[in-house]
């Protein structure tokens, strides 16, 4: 009996145990862009240090999951299943702030301005975007930030039925399109392409307006002190070796404070 009773206490303490472990988990969300080419593999190792980076500051197991899907991470943040998620589709991540859901913690340095470029053959005439009206743009993925940008534009011009919008999926495709007469406008905001595409003697003949993109928000069902200090842990990565190590993991140079009313700007122009 005795022996039957320790046995169920120890059961009990376990489960316990087991119970206040995944309780005290933070559930961080990663969603990089569809429009790039990454494996699930290349994605975990540029986020685990990481991961691991905030665990250390919050002193909390941070568990890091991979949500490649825009249509699952819209889902997933819908119900606040994640406590951080870092993002790259920036219309995704601000129509979460616009709910209410999440508060954006960090930025990426260098994403801060995510333009997008038209481009164009050398030959066409087009010198604006109102230039454009009647003819076909490529653009990447119809769920891109990319694409969202561009019917921003558009919209913004009140063009956004006298120019035909199709897609294909990643950036480094546009010029195949032009090049081909597939389409005679197209919209990237890779710097690798612009750059590539205006060597070999492309021209870009207008940019959209700046969004910040690849954002880390936070669930608003954490306290405003635990949103805090992640946003502190992920801000000061560069003041410690393993930070600096989770930094360059990442591929990323830094992690900064968001600016509350460019987002507010963006929400708006973005239409969400």
């Amino acid at each position: 009996m005795l022996a039957r009773t320790l046995c169920a206490l120890a059961a009990a303490l376990v489960l316990t145990g087991q119970a206040r472990g995944q309780t005290t988990d933070l559930v961080f969300s990663v969603t990089e862009g569809v429009t790039y080419q990454a494996t699930p593999k290349d994605i975990r190792d540029k986020f685990e240090p990481v991961a691991e980076a905030m665990g250390r500051a919050l002193k909390r197991n941070v568990k890091l999951v991979l949500v490649p899907s825009y249509d699952d991470v819209r889902a997933g943040l819908a119900k606040q299943e994640y406590d951080i998620a870092f993002i790259h589709p920036a219309h995704i991540a601000l129509a979460e702030v616009k709910a209410g859901r999440y508060q954006s913690v960090a930025w990426t340095s260098g994403y801060t301005e995510y333009t997008v470029s038209l481009l164009a053959m050398p030959q066409e005439p087009f010198k604006e975007l109102r230039d454009i009206k009647g003819r076909t743009l490529v653009s990447p993925d119809p769920d891109s930030i990319t694409t969202a940008m561009v019917k921003a534009m558009l919209r913004t011009d009140g063009m956004g039925s006298q120019v035909k919008v199709i897609n294909t999926r990643y950036q480094d495709a546009v010029p195949f399109y032009l090049e081909n007469g597939f389409a005679q406008v197209g919209a990237t905001a890779a710097n690798a392409v612009v750059k590539q595409w205006t060597d070999k003697g492309g021209k870009v003949f207008a940019h959209s307006r700046s969004v910040p993109i690849k954002q880390f928000v936070a669930s608003m069902k954490l306290s405003a002190d635990e949103r805090e200090r992640i946003r502190d842990a992920l801000v000061k990565l560069g003041d410690s070796d393993p930070g600096r190590r989770a930094l360059t993991a990442s591929g990323y140079k830094a992690f900064v404070a968001p600016n509350h009313d460019v987002e507010a700007a963006s929400i708006v122009w973005l239409g969400l």
